[in-house]
């Protein structure tokens, strides 16, 4: 399976979670990527759109691995497993979570240009991205959605590897992906246009239809 892109990736996973119209939602991108896919999710359910900021913490020598991943809120879930195997000292997480804490909240206003987070209390939340590699991010914004006193929540994304589906399972309610494949290397591969959405165009996404 592969996607034009990510409005089409919404489009089709936006038939899988259906069953959710009724379930009172409340759609949270993830952004940058997963914003273009959640905006056709929420379009599809009637529901709001927001966005839940989350952060990887990737390990120092590289980046694109991720050690772990913060949220709005002040959450914060680490990979253990990759920490130790890495030897990735106490100092250099710190280092790289105060760092990335700080991109997280300039992001964060930028995109909601000021307004005020969508309430989530007793909400069924629907949690968007364009995709899961490890799941560290999206098990960070799953537990983020719950402190935040959703009732429910689901997380939704167009594809994932099998490891990342079971790793979100433990903390979310539901998961859907509709492609799951065992030898996923990236979760571009997936995708024939996927381009970094610039901030500038993120935020426009956003803005009421």
């Amino acid at each position: 399976m592969r996607y034009s892109g990510r409005p089409e990736a919404g489009r089709r996973l936006a038939r899988s979670v259906a069953h959710l119209r009724d379930a009172n939602p409340v759609v949270l991108a993830l952004p940058r990527g997963g914003i273009p896919v959640a905006r056709e999710v929420a379009r599809a359910l009637d529901a709001p759109l927001d966005v839940l900021v989350v952060r990887k913490l990737g390990v120092p020598w590289q980046p694109e691995l991720a050690m772990g991943a913060i949220a709005e809120g002040g959450f914060r879930v680490l990979n253990e497993d990759v920490i130790r195997i890495g030897r990735v000292a106490e100092d250099s997480i710190a280092r790289i979570e105060a760092r990335e804490r700080t991109e997280l909240d300039r992001r964060a206003r930028l995109l909601r240009g000021g307004k005020e987070r969508t309430s989530l209390s007793g909400r069924t939340v629907v949690l968007v991205d364009d995709g899961m590699a490890t799941g560290a991010t999206a098990a960070v914004a799953c537990l983020a959605a719950r402190e935040s006193g959703a009732e429910r929540v689901v997380l939704a994304v167009p594809v994932a590897s099998p490891e990342a589906a079971r790793r979100v399972g433990a903390v979310a309610d539901e998961v859907v992906c509709p492609f799951t494949p065992a030898d996923l290397g990236s979760v571009g591969a997936a995708y024939d246009d996927f381009h970094q959405l610039s901030d500038d165009e993120a935020a426009r996404l956003l803005e009421p239809a």
